[in-house]
């Protein structure tokens, strides 16, 4: 999995790098068991400071995303729990009211969920 990241943009590195990894473990680009770049790499490649990288991965493990040991490194984690967390429902929450400020019916959200839900690659489609 090859991360892009956006030096001039609003979103935090370690938030970029820990949303594109959510992005590829669910579209299938990084499988259970598979393992991530150390954190030494991973600030190397990209030149940013390791404790950014560190807090990325810190946030990734608390989240269930994937889990780390000293032998191995970080590895993606199997299968999750169905059902989101409480953070996950609370950003569900704050997009959804995003959508109904800027008119969109209930509808139109829907669809666009379901849209995007289908281009995930190795998304479980329903």
């Amino acid at each position: 999995m090859i991360l892009t990241l956006d030096f001039s943009g609003e979103t935090p590195i370690y938030m970029q790098i820990r949303n594109q990894i959510v992005m590829g473990i669910a579209s299938g680009q990084l499988c259970s068991g598979e393992k991530l770049p150390t954190i030494r790499t991973l600030g190397d490649q990209f030149g940013i400071n390791m404790m950014t990288v560190n807090k990325a991965y810190q946030l990734l493990k608390q989240e269930g995303y994937i889990v780390t040991d000293r032998r191995v490194g970080a590895v993606v984690q199997g299968p999750l729990s169905s059902g989101l967390s409480l953070a996950a429902q609370d950003q569900l929450r704050l997009l959804i009211s995003e959508a109904k400020m800027h008119h969109m019916s209930k509808t139109e959200l829907l669809d666009l969920c379901a849209e995007i839900y289908d281009t995930m690659e190795g998304g479980n489609k329903s």
